[in-house]
């Protein structure tokens, strides 16, 4: 087992989270997790990883850390599981700053992206491991209940190499749930699975950590994954948190052209407010603010509608079949617009169109 632990060495800290831990469990609906400003820079860096991150998450919830490669979110992980040490700033779990507490002692489970299981052990085995504070003769029932509320009854002698990749994943759920952490920090834990597994995996997991009453906290590039998955979607850019809600609020109600466009498609338009509404190119359209003067506003592919007209001026460009709807683009005057259109809109390559906005426009803070 030891030339396994040098591989993931992270596995032991998440396999054993809860063998000294002194921090008390929380319940219902109170402060789980705060972080405060956090700021982290590598030697020889030329700016910070992590730049005064800031969030707060309740029992139960679930937050999903959303951004590109090199954005900072698994730096912030790492810095809650206490692998790395904040140049600045604080952790506290329900109230008490384990800012400078070592893994051990956070009550925090891991699942990892290759679910670290110990191939030499059983699926029983790999479940039993985790249950550091519970003695032994009573690990296996546990265990066993474990197994069944993760519908994994009947592979209890199996070795991991012997099960699908949803298995595996759930069989690394399970034993990071028996070791009762306070906190589960998943990092990338779908990307190695195929589009349709990742699919029903994900769903399932969410079921299962509403069950619990877990607490959560996904690291991930994914953008449907984190706004099907999460409570809280918070997007991060070059180190920082640019913006934190719900995924409906973030989705709809973006702050920046980052974050509008990380989080799917969308047309950016610089437009002339007055009372609520505003002059662009697509005509007078309605907007959700009021703010007025020159702004930058954002509006959805769904949020146009087209119209097959002999005489307009915009032309189809480009079209993708979906399945339930067509993905258009739209060349008008110079520029170009993604429209969304449902499944019955079928528009040939240079087809005439005109372009009704349906919903009003979002304006962005920056």
């Amino acid at each position: 087992m030891s030339a396994y632990m040098n591989q993931h060495p992270i596995a032991q800290v998440s396999a054993t989270a809860t063998a000294d831990a002194p921090l008390a469990c929380s319940t219902g609906n109170k402060e789980q997790i705060r972080v405060e400003n956090l700021c982290k820079t590598f030697r020889g860096a030329a700016k910070a990883v992590v730049s005064d991150l800031s969030f707060t998450l309740h029992a139960g919830e679930i937050l999903a850390l959303l951004g590109p490669s090199g954005c900072g979110k698994t730096t912030t992980l790492r810095m809650i599981a206490g692998f790395e040490t904040p140049d600045s700033g604080r952790i506290f779990l329900h109230g008490q700053d384990v800012t400078h507490l070592p893994p051990q002692s956070r009550r925090i489970g891991i699942v990892f992206q290759d679910y670290a299981l110990f191939p030499h052990m059983s699926v029983l085995e790999n479940v039993c491991f985790g249950m550091r504070l519970i003695a032994k003769r009573e690990r296996p029932g546990k265990a066993q209940k474990w197994l069944k509320l993760m519908e994994l009854e009947g592979l209890e002698s199996r070795h991991p190499h012997e099960l699908s990749g949803g298995q595996q994943q759930r069989v690394a759920l399970a034993r990071t749930l028996a070791a009762e952490p306070d906190l589960v920090l998943l990092d990338e834990p779908f990307s190695n699975l195929d589009a349709a597994l990742r699919e029903s995996t994900r769903k399932e997991m969410r079921r299962l950590f509403k069950e619990t009453g877990t607490t959560v906290i996904l690291v991930t590039h994914d953008q449907a994954e984190a706004l099907s998955f999460a409570d809280k979607v918070g997007v991060m850019s070059s180190g920082m948190l640019c913006q934190l809600n719900t995924p409906e609020g973030i989705y709809t109600s973006p702050d920046s052209a980052f974050v509008a466009e990380f989080l799917g498609h969308t047309n950016l338009l610089e437009v002339d407010i007055r009372d609520q509404q505003a002059d662009s190119p697509l005509g007078t359209i309605n907007i959700t603010t009021s703010d007025t003067g020159r702004q930058w506003v954002s509006l959805r592919p769904e949020y146009l509608e087209l119209t097959p007209d002999p005489l307009a001026e915009g032309r189809v460009t480009s079209r993708e079949f979906r399945g339930h709807d067509f993905f258009y683009h739209v060349e008008l005057k110079g520029q170009e617009y993604k429209v969304l259109a449902p499944f019955d809109c079928a528009l040939e390559l240079g087809t005439p169109v005109a372009i009704r906005v349906a919903q009003p426009a979002v304006v962005l803070k920056n």
